[in-house]
């Protein structure tokens, strides 16, 4: 669904890129918490620690699996969007910067999306999508059983949903600012009824990815942590109170050990938990997904469909792609995910693919380990404000204020 240059006019297209980069500034905003942690954050921070660099994977993750077209109908394509995975794997905000970082490489390198359309493409691919599935995921994890199956039942259906949602967002932008003159409400059917099936497709990789991911480190699904804070299971046994009798505390059954010496003093007594996620380091689902990407990019993307995705069908169907321009990339030396040089058409795309996923890795990681960064930074230099208060101190008395005692 990526909109090229003249399908939507000028002001609609500031417009739009205006709104995107409002987007992606609060995105800034909130990702640093979603990188800095999250609702089943240990007291060490290490979920922080896990989070950052999954959320650079996951933006080369999506970028390798938009290379795979897949047939829906007869002459037309489909292939992910990647919104609803990125949100539920990292964050909404987070998930909203993975998006972006793609569609910018997509558009810089590869001459895919046009770079005027590049707000469009950011709220229509991006923005839209990560709002409704998060949105669908989080209420349907809510209302259902708590579960690894639930978990990947509401992946499926956010991801289903969010598709063609976004075609409605995209039509909604082209009934004010669209450049051809056809008929909206044919455009509407076209582009709503395609892109059901190219959600199917969209909710079947999201599901087996976070499926695949929450059945070895479900303290990676950001989505679902709250889930895997609830894996710890607790067992009760009775203590003696002062002034007689037994009160019931929940002890885990690795922190048993923490109630030795309750008994000298009778009272309650705190219980050591467990760490909500195992500490062991993150490398073999990290390696995993890399590699799953450079095989999908490399190799795989050989086989895709060559038909036109939903988008592009709807277009030639109507007329409109006759007001597409020229890509100001169009001579990129990775120009249509490929490499000129090369004469030989399956290493030419799987060269230009491997690139693609490296540069998007190097790209999002940087981004992400910046906004983590800036969160350390503002942590440590609150901790140091607090620390440099005396204890019992009022902000403003200690600022030197006099003024007032009576």
């Amino acid at each position: 669904m990526h909109v090229p240059d003249g399908f939507i006019n000028a002001p609609v297209s500031v417009a739009a890129g205006v709104a995107a980069a409002g987007a992606v500034a609060l995105s800034l905003r909130g990702a640093r918490r979603e990188l800095g942690g999250g609702p089943a954050t240990d007291a060490a921070g290490t979920t922080a620690e896990r989070t950052a660099p999954l959320a650079g994977l996951v933006a080369a993750f999506i970028f390798a699996v938009q290379m795979l077209n897949f047939p829906v109908a007869a002459g037309t394509s489909g292939h992910l969007l990647g919104g609803a995975l990125a949100a539920i794997l990292v964050g909404p905000y987070t998930g909203v910067l993975c998006v972006a970082v793609v569609l910018l490489m997509q558009g810089v390198l590869f001459a895919d999306g046009g770079l005027t359309a590049l707000g469009v493409n950011i709220l229509v691919m991006g923005v839209v999508t990560v709002l409704v599935a998060y949105g669908i995921f989080r209420g349907l994890l809510r209302v259902l059983p708590s579960g690894r199956r639930t978990v990947t039942g509401a992946s499926f259906a956010a991801a289903l949903i969010s598709v063609p949602m976004a075609a409605i967002a995209f039509t909604g932008l082209y009934a004010i600012g669209g450049t051809a003159d056809v008929a909206l409400g044919k455009v509407f059917a076209a582009m709503a009824g395609v892109h059901v099936l190219i959600g199917l497709g969209e909710a079947a990789i999201t599901a087996a990815t976070v499926g695949a991911v929450i059945a070895v480190r479900p303290d990676l699904v950001y989505g679902a942590r709250d889930l895997a804070s609830r894996k710890l299971e607790l067992r009760t046994s009775a203590v003696a109170v002062p002034g007689g009798g037994t009160a019931q505390k929940p002890r885990s059954a690795a922190g048993a050990g923490a109630e030795a010496g309750a008994g000298e003093t009778g009272g309650p007594q705190p219980v050591a938990v467990a760490p909500i996620a195992p500490r062991r380091a993150n490398r073999k689902v990290w390696l995993g997904g890399l590699t799953a990407a450079l095989l999908c990019a490399g190799v795989v993307s050989f086989y895709a469909s060559a038909s036109p995705d939903g988008l592009e069908k709807v277009a030639a169907d109507n007329g409109i792609d006759e007001k597409a321009q020229d890509h100001a990339a169009k001579d990129s030396p990775l120009a249509d995910y490929g490499i000129a040089e090369i004469a030989d058409t399956r290493l030419s795309g799987g060269l230009a693919g491997v690139i693609g996923v490296g540069a998007t890795l190097a790209v999002g990681s940087g981004v992400f380990v910046v906004v983590r960064r800036r969160r350390a930074e503002g942590e440590e230099n609150a901790a140091s404000a607090n620390s440099a208060t005396p204890a019992g101190t009022s902000a403003s008395s200690a600022s030197g204020s006099d003024g007032g005692a009576v």
